[in-house]
């Protein structure tokens, strides 16, 4: 079994330096269609990333105004915000073992945890050859393979849903696990 993770992140920015709001990654085997397992998910304490130095753009607090109110509560809510260095903890814990590191466009979700990783010093916990974009192989599935999302913008549902559609495309395009 080969175990990948996708991460998904929700973000007051597109740089990456911008606010983390919250994270959401699950554990799942592309090469087959058993649900996604063993989820994370973190709201990200926004003061001490924003003592940090780190941004939030004005156009995408208009964005986000215009999200669906309960998308928005759960994405803007103070309630149970963690410390980074928590949440980068728990997420080193977490990819222990984890072949592939997957997310829907890796310059935005990777590109801006690795920032976060560099500003808070600390080792950022994959190679970047495990590094994988759902974007690019979704390119070459047929739309049947990507699921439909009710809850859009919510990390943990856009990260399961990404995973799905990298099991079905896996599926559809016939790739099997390489022989050792």
């Amino acid at each position: 079994m080969s175990t990948h993770v996708m991460i998904d992140m929700e973000t007051l920015g597109t740089g990456p330096d911008a606010v983390v709001l919250t994270l959401g990654a699950v554990k799942f085997d592309p090469y087959n269609l058993q649900e996604p397992h063993t989820p994370l998910y973190f709201r990200i304490n926004v003061d001490e990333q924003t003592a940090l130095g780190r941004t939030i753009d004005e156009s995408t607090l208009e964005w986000w105004g215009k999200q669906d109110p309960a998308i928005f509560e759960e994405a803007m809510s103070e309630e149970d915000r963690l410390p980074l260095v928590d949440v980068l903890a728990q997420i080193n814990k977490y990819v222990v073992g984890v072949d592939k590191i997957w997310a829907q466009g890796i310059l935005f979700d990777i590109g801006m945890l690795e920032n976060l990783y560099k500003q808070m010093k600390q080792p950022c916990p994959w190679n970047f050859w495990q590094i994988r974009d759902s974007r690019t192989i979704m390119d070459l599935g047929d739309d049947s393979a990507k699921t439909s999302n009710k809850s859009a913008h919510n990390a943990l549902a856009d990260a399961f849903a990404q995973a799905v559609a990298v099991q079905n495309i896996y599926k559809q395009l016939g790739i099997t696990p390489k022989k050792k």
